[in-house]
């Protein structure tokens, strides 16, 4: 909580600030920046945040801040491109924060004789575009469905350069498969096909029905009851599909569906999708006062004057008639502005690592004309056409939106109720272990090995109940010529611990709550002996496995904790040990498969780690080595002719004698 002091300061600071467009910067006591916001007004928005009451999350927010920068910009959409910029440099606790991960995945069908439905990331390839969707899961899926249905290849051959080369697959022998390798499909028919899939894509299926049904009925005149049996399957299979599909459109309608949820302090936005008049695809992004889930893109960075910090701009303090600063433009003092409100950061950072931003978005929430405008611009200055914002009242517009607000507080409730199951297990487990406060962040240890070689202590960590991966670590142990789980547990822990004061990583350098071990009570002495040693005081208990190598108990060095009777306990602790045992052998597993690979190559006369090493960065796999040419070969930067020749005579063995007995000759 802030003191009186603090709380006068923020005040004082904030009355100074100019009424200019602009990015304000919360920080807490630690100095990492926790809020980005932007306003039209600094003055206005920011004194608002220390007068006053709030809801949760920004009471919350607002008793963290201990300082505040500020940015002043020239426009409103400066200060809009600004503050997604600076959301994305230092992902703030209470912001509105998306996922991050690759642009959105399409859904292509390329060009060629026998075009092939794909899955793609960007557009600047060619051939037919469908998408963008939420996920590349959804993807799959659709291109699952697609080659179930119309029995298109799923292999990956290339036509018409396969036909008739090597075996049909195993799917062609099922029926799930046209059967193009083995020439069973000419090419007017695989053109049918391929157009039945781009009418299931537009969202027309009563087109794919018909031509099923046509072909269904042909086959059956002619008594190829086993195709006739496969569309008739693919008609079925249609018509379930068809079922889910509450809502539909004007065939050319494309618009994206904006919902907000709050439900006792856990927020959702819902996004339905609306390509050729039905609903493709939907999103949903949960988030609260406690969350980071990341920002997808980096935005372009806009031309703004820098705040000294001192509440000015260019030299001079801003002040209005009473000195208090949080006044709204309109003079009621309220010190709200309905313009700024959080959702037109969700809505930029959405469309930012999109390629397609559709015509029209309709949202769930009320949002000023002008924000509607500032960020209908921005989108449709990217995305080269007019872009539409607006909240319908009436008609189907409307019908959408409260679809897209049920399923947003659908949502919020799920993710609310398990928020608390989960805090529920940790109050449990922390009573149960006796400990003074609840375990928030849990680091869970195992130790893997391969006989004496790649020794790997593998790290998970769960924050607030949930898998946290971006935290998860792994430390190679070293030193040792026989196995001793015991030492290696013991410089894992050394190795961690180091990293606790040392601030060169934000995630490493929190302090752990509690720390369970894979394995038993000597496990634990080791590591609360070396805690002692270190000044630490950590709670360190083991997960002990039965014969069934099921989780039986947690112990202490002293004492045995049965869980076997708490249900929700058992579950979570029981996770945990799969998750780091699952981890630490994928980590020492890929460790050496790595030296297998080079050890492989280093067999070979006159090829050493560094040329093996060498070898293996340019062609990647070990296979692609074996199957490259002589000329190839040669190419490697490091391996002369002679190497080459080695290389391939003794991946080649018939063929260099042959050209060995042809030079002789």
């Amino acid at each position: 909580m802030q003191s009186r002091e603090t709380l006068e300061y923020l005040q004082k600071k904030a009355s100074l600030l100019p009424k200019s467009p602009g990015v304000y910067i919360m920080e807490n006591d630690c100095g990492k920046v926790i809020y980005v916001g932007k306003s039209r007004a600094l003055k206005n928005r920011v004194s608002q945040y220390f007068h006053g009451s709030h809801d949760l999350k920004t009471s919350k927010m607002a008793s963290s801040v201990s300082d505040f920068r500020f940015i002043c910009c020239d426009t409103e959409m400066e200060a809009l491109v600004l503050e997604n910029n600076l959301i994305k440099q230092y992902n703030p606790k209470y912001n509105i924060l998306l996922k991050d991960s690759k642009s959105y995945p399409y859904i292509r069908i390329t060009d060629g004789e026998y075009p092939r439905v794909v899955l793609s990331r960007k557009r600047d390839e060619k051939g037919m575009f469908f998408g963008p969707y939420s996920g590349a899961g959804v993807v799959y899926s659709v291109i699952s469905t697609l080659e179930r249905v119309l029995g298109l290849p799923s292999c990956k051959r290339r036509f018409p350069e396969d036909i008739g080369r090597g075996r049909p697959c195993v799917y062609r022998q099922i029926g799930r498969c046209c059967g193009v390798c083995a020439g069973d499909v000419s090419r007017e028919e695989y053109a049918e096909l391929i157009k039945c899939a781009v009418q299931y894509l537009k969202g027309n299926t009563d087109a794919v029905e018909a031509s099923l049904y046509e072909r269904m009925m042909r086959a059956s005149e002619e008594e190829r009851f086993e195709e006739a049996a496969r569309c008739r399957d693919a008609l079925s299979s249609l018509k379930k599909l068809g079922q889910t599909q509450k809502t539909q459109l004007s065939p050319d309608t494309d618009c994206d569906v904006i919902a907000f949820a709050s439900h006792e302090g856990c927020d959702c936005a819902a996004v339905l999708y609306i390509r050729g008049g039905k609903i493709c695809d939907s999103e949903y992004f949960t988030f609260g006062a406690d969350e980071i889930t990341g920002v997808r893109d980096t935005a372009v960075g806009a031309e703004s004057k820098v705040g000294d910090g001192a509440g000015n701009s260019n030299g001079n303090g801003y002040s209005d008639s009473n000195g208090n600063g949080y006044s709204d433009s309109d003079g009621n003092g309220n010190g709200y502005s309905d313009e700024e409100t959080p959702m037109s950061a969700f809505i930029v950072g959405l469309y930012r690592g999109r390629e397609y931003i559709p015509p029209e978005i309709l949202l769930s929430f009320e949002m000023s004309e002008g924000e509607k405008t500032l960020i209908g611009e921005y989108l449709g200055g990217r995305s080269g056409r007019k872009v539409v914002l607006r909240t319908p009242k009436k008609g189907e517009g409307r019908s959408l939106c409260l679809m897209a607000q049920r399923d947003a507080v659908r949502h919020s409730e799920t993710r609310r109720r398990r928020d608390e199951d989960d805090q529920r297990v940790l109050v449990r487990l922390a009573a149960l272990l006796s400990l003074e406060v609840v375990p928030e962040r849990i680091e869970a240890y195992d130790i893997s090995n391969l006989g004496s070689e790649h020794i790997t202590a593998g790290m998970v960590v769960a924050e607030c109940g949930k898998m946290k991966k971006s935290d998860y670590r792994c430390f190679r142990i070293k030193g040792q010529s026989a196995p001793d789980d015991y030492e290696a547990m013991r410089q894992a822990l050394l190795r961690r611990l180091s990293h606790l004061s040392d601030g060169t990583d934000a995630s490493f350098s929190k302090q752990p709550d509690l720390i369970l071990l894979d394995g038993g009570a000597g496990h634990v002495g080791v590591v609360r002996d070396l805690m002692r040693e270190a000044g630490y005081d950590i709670p360190v208990f083991g997960m002990v496995k039965d014969d069934h190598h099921k989780t039986r108990t947690i112990v202490s060095d002293t004492q045995e904790v049965g869980i076997a009777r708490e249900a929700e306990v058992f579950r979570f602790v029981y996770k945990l040990q799969e998750e780091v045992h699952r981890f630490t052998v994928s980590r020492m597993t890929a460790a050496k498969r790595k030296t297998l690979k080079t050890s492989s190559l280093e067999k070979i006369k006159g090829i050493g780690p560094a040329k093996a090493k060498k070898l293996m960065a340019h062609f990647k796999t070990l296979s692609a080595v074996k199957a490259a040419s002589l000329d190839e070969l040669c190419g490697v930067a490091g391996i002369g002719k002679s190497d080459a020749q080695t290389l391939y005579g003794y991946f080649h063995p018939q063929k260099d004698s042959v050209s060995a007995q042809k030079t002789q000759e």
